[in-house]
């Protein structure tokens, strides 16, 4: 998959099809919070064909998850969300509804669009005054990374599958400031290189950053699916980010459908 595909910065009126239209719908608003937890020139990728990764057609087993009550709430709240920020319904349920709104906004949206309806999707599920009490009384310090590192771990597995705090070296220091995810759900589920750029790593980097004043870079492993959450580092510059030079997988829904992740 070529990175154009990922970082075209064309508005969103001359990408859609002339006879497409959304139409935007008022975001609703409940008391339950959820978290997905954005821009843009071209660079060509050359897939190394010599490698084979997992959701490239080798056989592995999937990950199977019994999610609870709160793991359904905060699935459907989020799903809600961006089924409403981009317009496009459907009638699933579960994290199959979740995928389906996110493939639907990555089938219908240019890059740029998707990250815009993903943190638009963001703000609609978290309510404003959490996010900017916890901007006012975590200013970042070890403190607030180590925090946001564990309720990471707590908060979202539902999200992104079973993960762990890991230690780093910060400013010279040790910190456990690190989100270890050894398979992302949403990669798994979504099987999109694409989609994970698009409709999970830019726009949580900067939602993130944006609302709650804490850096993070997402450093997903597209060979085993696996991703780091840095709190307290800046994502590198986005022409210079390694993820958006991965071409996709070959068994890839969107690509298959639309010859590429991202029209």
């Amino acid at each position: 998959m070529e990175a154009s595909h990922f970082l075209q910065s064309r508005s969103f009126a001359t990408t859609l099809p002339h006879h497409r239209h959304v139409h935007a719908h008022k975001l609703r608003r409940s008391s339950i919070v959820a978290v997905l937890s954005t821009p843009a020139d071209v660079i060509n990728i050359e897939a190394d064909k010599s490698r084979i990764r997992p959701a490239d057609g080798a056989a592995e087993k999937k990950s199977v998850y019994n999610d609870n009550w709160f793991d359904k709430l905060a699935i459907d709240h989020l799903s809600q969300n961006v089924q409403a920020a981009s317009g496009l319904r459907n009638r699933k349920s579960g994290f199959e509804s979740l995928v389906e709104a996110a493939s639907a906004a990555s089938l219908n949206f240019n890059p740029e669009k998707q990250r815009e309806i993903v943190v638009q999707a963001l703000e609609g599920a978290f309510p404003r005054p959490i996010l900017s009490l916890i901007k006012a009384l975590l200013p970042e310090s070890k403190l607030a990374r180590e925090y946001f590192a564990v309720f990471t771990t707590i908060f979202f597995a539902w999200l992104v599958g079973p993960c762990e705090v890991r230690e780093s070296e910060f400013n010279g220091s040790k910190e456990k400031n690190v989100v270890h995810i050894p398979k992302c759900r949403f990669l798994e589920e979504t099987n999109c290189v694409g989609m994970c750029i698009n409709m999970c790593k830019m726009p949580s980097q900067s939602f993130i950053k944006d609302t709650m004043g804490m850096p993070v870079n997402m450093v997903p492993n597209f060979d085993d699916m696996s991703c780091q959450m840095i709190f307290g580092e800046e994502p590198p510059e986005l022409l210079n980010d390694p993820a958006l030079k991965q071409p996709c997988f070959k068994l890839c829904k969107v690509k298959q459908r639309h010859n590429n992740c991202s029209s």
